[in-house]
């Protein structure tokens, strides 16, 4: 069960608190966490130099085509509309039987800056910042469809129930910031396939689970303060703070119970915190225009949206921001089956200005050096078509592009074959992103464990190895 506000361990601490007006609540605060009671969220040591504070993970939900966006591949203009048996070759199972043939990119390429990385016209904006980029061309996943590749991607295993990466980061390292929680879940109105267990904390602590914001208002139920008597307000935290002490006495340690007590406590500082961090209002217009606030079409101002919050998160030191993309009409996510030109463009209009406007947003504040900021879907397309106009799964070579953060900016790493079908210079599987991303945080993947069911278990299992190419 996730931290939602309205619900689970969240609606705990709000069924306790009745709507929490700031001035009890900063009274209600003042007098600290029960005594003995652990601070599950409190900075903790790195295991060596950090090179990032924070991760913005922007998830591309249903698989962007490598070949059409980051991955420029000429003989498909040349084969285009052959038999991919005969260009190609041996093909390898797809999800779906319904192989067409090969098929171009409907996007011209361009090599972009003063790096020369290869963007194609899908993304206009986010070419601006290809001398920013590091761009991999050659990971893979062992999953060709979304339910179980959505969880390799997020928690390392393609079983539903273990923890998330962003829970992994949180568990490593705490948070800078004790009011706000350490790994957000900023929701565009898609909900994966797999559900919210890929953003879940599995077999760690409660506390460590994503906090969901939704984009609507408010994005978080209870967040805005009812209680029009401070004095009573006090006298009800006064009184679950002597419960909980009470109960933490005669029960000992339990993590349930002490992360419903951790969260109950979260819950009433950010009822200070949270409406003035989603406040957009002191936001230059200068700046929502950067971001896309502007745009008539409605998916790209929620994404702005998204984008501009998770700056405003890391500027406050949460640890771990997820965006999930935006709900765009008759488009199912990037996952392009038929119609690739339409799912591409809606897809891309909705992402693109905004990502472009937060790398340039963090750079220009100093951010961008300790943010470390990573693009990926659960996998990629295939080369030629499914049916007339779309695109397979494609798990055996796909790009994603990581920037800030500790990174080498403008240069590319692995490739795939000349048709970008599968990884063939430096394939890289996903324990090895997760590896590089833990890395770069300060966290030695191999260490970062937590035992549970006889073993010691970690996000990268028993594989993984950091990619220091990519590591300025």
């Amino acid at each position: 069960m996730l931290r939602r506000l309205g619900g689970g361990f969240g609606a705990l601490a709000f069924a306790g608190l009745f709507g929490l007006d700031p001035l009890a609540a900063a009274a209600a605060l003042s007098t600290g966490p029960a005594p003995g009671h652990p601070q599950p969220l409190a900075p903790r040591p790195a295991h060596s130099r950090p090179r990032a504070k924070s991760i913005i993970f922007l998830y591309m939900d249903g698989g962007v085509s490598q070949v059409d966006s980051f991955d420029y591949k000429p003989l498909l203009e040349k084969h285009h509309g052959e038999d991919p048996h005969h260009a190609i070759g041996k093909l390898e199972k797809t999800q779906f039987a319904n192989v067409g043939k090969v098929m171009k990119s409907p996007w011209k390429f361009a090599q972009r800056g003063q790096s020369g990385l290869w963007v194609s016209d899908l993304f206009p904006h986010i070419a601006r910042e290809a001398d920013q980029l590091c761009v991999v061309k050659s990971l893979t996943s062992k999953f060709p469809e979304h339910t179980s590749a959505n969880y390799f991607l997020h928690t390392g295993t393609g079983l539903q129930g273990r923890p998330s990466m962003g829970a992994w980061a949180t568990y490593g390292l705490g948070s800078e910031n004790q009011d706000v929680p350490g790994f957000v879940l900023l929701n565009g109105g898609l909900i994966p396939s797999g559900g919210m267990d890929n953003f879940n904390s599995g077999f760690l602590p409660a506390t460590f689970q994503a906090s969901i914001f939704e984009a609507k208002d408010p994005p978080l139920a209870n967040i805005r303060a009812t209680e029009k008597f401070p004095r009573m307000q006090q006298l009800k935290t006064d009184l679950i703070r002597d419960l909980d002490e009470s109960t933490l006495r005669q029960a000992g340690h339990l993590d349930a119970l002490e992360s419903a007590i951790a969260n109950h406590e979260l819950a009433a500082r950010m009822q200070l915190t949270v409406p003035e961090l989603l406040d957009l209002e002191g936001e230059s217009a200068a700046t929502k225009k950067l971001y896309g606030f502007d745009s008539d079409f409605e998916p790209t101002r929620t994404y702005a949206r998204q984008c501009l919050t998770a700056r405003r998160l890391v500027e406050r030191g949460v640890r771990f921001v997820e965006l999930t993309c935006p709900r765009i009409g008759g488009c199912d996510r990037w996952d392009a089956h038929g119609d690739l030109t339409r799912n591409h463009s809606n897809n891309a209009r909705a992402v693109d200005q905004p990502i472009h406007g937060l790398l340039v947003d963090l750079r220009a504040r100093g951010l961008l050096d300790d943010t470390l900021v990573v693009f990926s879907g659960e996998f990629g397309r295939t080369p030629f078509a499914q049916g007339s106009d779309g695109r397979d799964h494609n798990q055996f070579g796909f790009s994603v592009w990581l920037a800030g953060g500790g990174v080498r900016p403008g240069i590319s790493f692995g490739e795939t074959d000349e048709w970008g079908y599968k990884a063939v210079v430096n394939p890289l599987e996903m324990h090895d992103l997760h590896a590089t991303m833990l890395q770069l945080l300060g966290l030695e993947h191999t260490r970062l464990t937590y035992r549970f069911g006889g073993r010691d278990i970690r996000l990268t299992d028993v594989y993984g190895k950091v990619v220091s190419e990519i590591i300025a």
